[in-house]
């Protein structure tokens, strides 16, 4: 083989490894960091790339899945000067490969560092009560800071959620009383409903028979009045006569009864009698 073709060979190999070395395939989950004589140019995204051979090259291979960081732990104190333990985990992933590894050197790190400021700063603005009954409330306070804080870094914060709240024994021991207490008053204020309820009950049925008793005597007395108006029309529509007769004649008949006794020998009778009696006859045609 002449040096000629020689050359020309090696530089076709040359020239075969230099586009080689410049192809980059970027797999979906990643993103490729570009440097050009240690300063960062660009950032290499999924699919066939190409960099300029021996000029560029590929600094960093940054995975833009979503992550979850460890569960931790953070003490806290409430509002109400209730000390808890949050123990809560954050999802994150990163949107800016270039901020995330240039702007920061412990990623992870530094969000943990900003997770346990932000949960404290808001858990220490609401009390205790708040923190077991606005959890959802607390997770959206959580993310919106923290995108404020990692925004800088290239990070989005998906999620944040809340795991556990846990109290130390004291604090246990004092809220076991608490709730003690309040079972006592309800069961007290229940009690004392009952009670109240019940003499409304018995006061109700009272009333009710005074009521009824009471339009039972009205009734009686509008029918006796009525039995008086009646007697005292009648009377004045020339129902004296009447009367007057009916009372005579039942004077005769118990003088009659009593001269039929046997033990009758002599009758005295007055003289308004003996005019009955005259009247009577008179009456009856006798």
């Amino acid at each position: 083989m002449s040096i000629t073709a020689a050359v020309f060979f090696a530089a076709s190999m040359l020239a075969i490894v230099l586009i080689l070395m410049g192809i980059k395939v970027v797999p979906q989950s990643e993103n490729y960091l570009v440097e050009r004589f240690g300063k960062y140019t660009r950032t290499l995204k999924a699919g066939l790339n190409f960099i300029v051979p021996i000029l560029d090259s590929v600094a960093g291979k940054l995975s833009i899945l979503e992550r979850q960081l460890p569960e931790k732990p953070h003490d806290v104190i409430t509002k109400d000067n209730v000390t808890i333990i949050i123990t809560n985990t954050i999802f994150f992933k990163i949107v800016d490969p270039a901020k995330a590894s240039y702007r920061i050197q412990d990623l992870e790190g530094a969000i943990n560092n900003a997770v346990t400021g932000t949960v404290r700063s808001i858990i220490g603005s609401i009390e205790f009560d708040e923190v077991q009954s606005h959890r959802d409330h607390i997770n959206k306070a959580i993310k919106v800071s923290l995108e404020e804080t990692c925004a800088d870094w290239g990070v989005e914060i998906t999620r944040t959620e809340i795991l556990d709240v846990d109290v130390d024994e004291n604090t246990k021991k004092a809220m076991q009383q608490q709730i003690n207490a309040e079972r006592e008053r309800r069961a007290v204020v229940m009690a004392a409903e009952g009670q109240k309820k019940s003499a409304e009950l018995v006061a109700d049925a009272e009333f009710y028979t005074a009521q009824k008793t009471a339009d039972a005597k009205r009734i009686l007395a509008d029918a006796d009045a009525y039995a008086t108006t009646t007697i005292a029309e009648s009377i004045n529509n020339q129902g004296a006569s009447a009367i007057e007769f009916e009372i005579q004649k039942r004077q005769v008949e118990a003088i009659g009864k009593l001269a039929s006794s046997s033990n009758s020998k002599i009758l005295l009778l007055p003289n308004d009698v003996i005019s009955a009696l005259s009247s009577v006859k008179s009456l009856l045609g006798k």
